[in-house]
């Protein structure tokens, strides 16, 4: 039996094949009606909330005869005791274990990981007074979730945070502090008493406005903006039929190509399309999509193989044929607002220049046309009242001027311009890109100074007074063996985990891959509240300072 939320973890972690092989059956939603089965034992495993123990209540500790024969609970984390003591009253006979198995967040990939609260957005960047006790509830059920985070990492990192211009950071960080700090007394098991050699930072959304509405060309990123993929799901047409593919950590071939740049995608997939195909002498001359079904016909053995490559081929140029006739020139545009220099290195003087031919194109959407405002607007750290009128009334956006305006609610600088500097940034001209990419998300800076020690102590403060000390560079602590090979020195290296409050893109999650890469003795895991894609983004950007009347929580109280 499975809630709302575990049924997304399971789905995260592994397949209906893996349930079946350890003996489970039957995998059944414990919020709806079922039929007894008093001959089978029953496995829930469920959040510890009202809602999913009331469920479980029903099926054992209701007058008429239990639906099943025996119960194993399997809560996802701290358990309270009002609800535990609901279970020992009702039906403590029908329990033969009762256990927390912390890890209340959704593995999304190997170094990504979401709380799956995309409200906590609305709550965190509100204006509105009156959702106070609403945020604060979110806060607790947030900081409660990143401690099973660092649990099932077996870490007790030094807890970080962006001092400015929110204090959302801040206030998360204390109440994470404190919950590791109750989790590592009471873990009797664990042999963590004190800090780790790692770091958990914890950042407000508006940290980098620039990468969430930038038009992103390596593939993931690129393929989750422009096409409509819903829930990891990728619909195509192949020999005039519909398929779906599920984009995931068990596609070798997804997970090898998923951050490359999509001119490289192109060329590779072709590439490896033929080596298949002349490997087995199955086919003759030019690898085509028919010769591949032929193919697949013949050799079962490497139907799947094949499958995948025709999948990610149909992405990719379902990818370009969005992007050749109206986002290639947009590109161009928003690099050199992004970056405030053009492909030559050559300063922009006039941002609003830059600008204009967006918004006097017939090509563009208004979800573009306000992406490029936005970068306009970041460019230039903000803008007067009557610039800000005008460009609305010029582009005729009068409905979707919250999606610029209340940026203001994440700490961003909309109108009036801000007195204070923008953030400096790496020089990375001498880094080898593709001149429609050549912007680097923000949190590479971040990551990597993190890892060399560089981060500012004012900007960046720890929460305990004497946080452990930071040995990104490589150095083991004590309780850490030796290493013997790359998986082992990754295992026992340090950790750097990141959260965001309000969701992370793809080009930030790609970030966290390549700075691993980069710097072997550290691994970063990135994760968030959710998974932004930037359409998605600015329609929660213009409800902020909408009523919102039904909101999930997570948690219920």
């Amino acid at each position: 039996m499975e809630d709302e939320f575990t049924t997304k973890l399971l789905a995260s972690c592994c397949k209906m094949t893996d349930l079946l092989a350890e003996g489970i059956t039957v995998v059944e939603n414990i919020y709806k009606n079922r039929e007894p089965v008093r001959q089978m034992k029953a496995l829930y495993f469920i959040s510890p909330t009202s809602k999913s123990v009331d469920c479980f209540l029903r099926d054992f500790g209701g007058k008429s005869e239990n639906k099943y024969k025996a119960a194993y609970i399997y809560f996802t984390d701290f358990c309270p005791d009002s609800l535990f003591n609901k279970i020992k009253a009702s039906c403590s006979k029908s329990v033969r274990r009762c256990k927390e198995i912390n890890i209340s967040f959704i593995p999304l990939e190997s170094q990504v990981y979401t709380l799956d609260v995309p409200d906590a957005f609305y709550y965190c960047y509100s204006p509105d007074p009156s959702n106070g006790n609403g945020k604060d509830t979110i806060m607790e059920a947030m900081a409660e979730q990143i401690v099973t985070v660092c649990a099932t990492l077996d870490e007790n990192p030094g807890v970080r945070y962006k001092s400015k211009p929110l204090d959302n950071a801040s206030k998360l960080a204390q109440l994470v502090e404190k919950k590791l700090e109750n989790y590592y007394k009471i873990d009797e098991k664990s042999l963590i008493k004190g800090k780790t050699h790692s770091q958990l930072i914890i950042i407000d959304r508006g940290f980098d406005p620039v990468s969430t509405v930038v038009h992103e060309l390596t593939f993931q990123a690129m393929a989750y903006d422009l096409l409509p993929i819903e829930n990891d799901t990728y619909k195509y047409k192949t020999d005039g039929k519909e398929k779906e593919a599920i984009l995931e950590e068990d596609d070798d071939l997804w997970v090898k190509i998923r951050h490359r740049h999509i001119a490289v995608v192109l060329e590779e997939i072709p590439k490896l399309m033929k080596e298949i195909s002349s490997t087995k002498k199955a086919t003759e001359g030019k690898t085509s999509l028919s010769a591949l079904t032929q193919l697949m016909k013949k050799m079962p053995h490497f139907r799947k193989q094949i499958t995948k490559q025709v999948v990610h081929l149909n992405l990719a140029e379902d990818c370009m044929n969005k992007f050749k006739p109206n986002i290639e020139k947009l590109c161009k545009t928003e690099q050199d607002l992004a970056l405030g220099t053009d492909a030559e290195g050559q300063k922009v003087k006039d941002a609003m220049r830059v600008l204009l031919p967006v918004l006097l194109s017939k090509n563009h959407d208004n979800y573009d046309k306000i992406r490029a405002i936005l970068l306009y607007i970041f460019s230039i750290n903000g803008t007067t009242e009557e610039n800000l009128d005008r460009l609305i009334q010029n582009v005729k956006i009068e409905n979707e001027s919250d999606m610029i305006r209340n940026w203001s609610y994440l700490g961003v600088p909309i109108v009036p311009p801000s007195q204070q500097g923008k953030p400096s940034r790496k020089d990375r001209s001498a880094e080898e890109t593709f001149q429609l990419s050549r912007w680097t998300p923000f949190i590479k800076d971040i990551l990597e100074d993190a890892i060399d020690n560089r981060l500012d102590s004012k900007e960046w403060p720890y929460c305990s007074q004497c946080p452990a000390v930071w040995n990104g560079s490589g150095a083991v602590s004590a309780r850490q063996k030796p290493r013997t090979n790359y998986l082992e020195d990754r295992k026992n290296g340090s950790k750097l985990i990141v959260f965001v409050i309000g969701g992370i893109t793809y080009s930030e999650m790609r970030c966290a891959y390549e700075v691993s890469q980069a710097h072997k003795s550290c691994e970063v895991i990135i994760g968030s509240t959710h998974i932004l894609t930037p359409r998605k983004l600015l329609d929660d950007i213009k409800m902020l300072n909408k009523p919102k009347d039904k909101v999930s929580f997570t948690k219920d109280e």
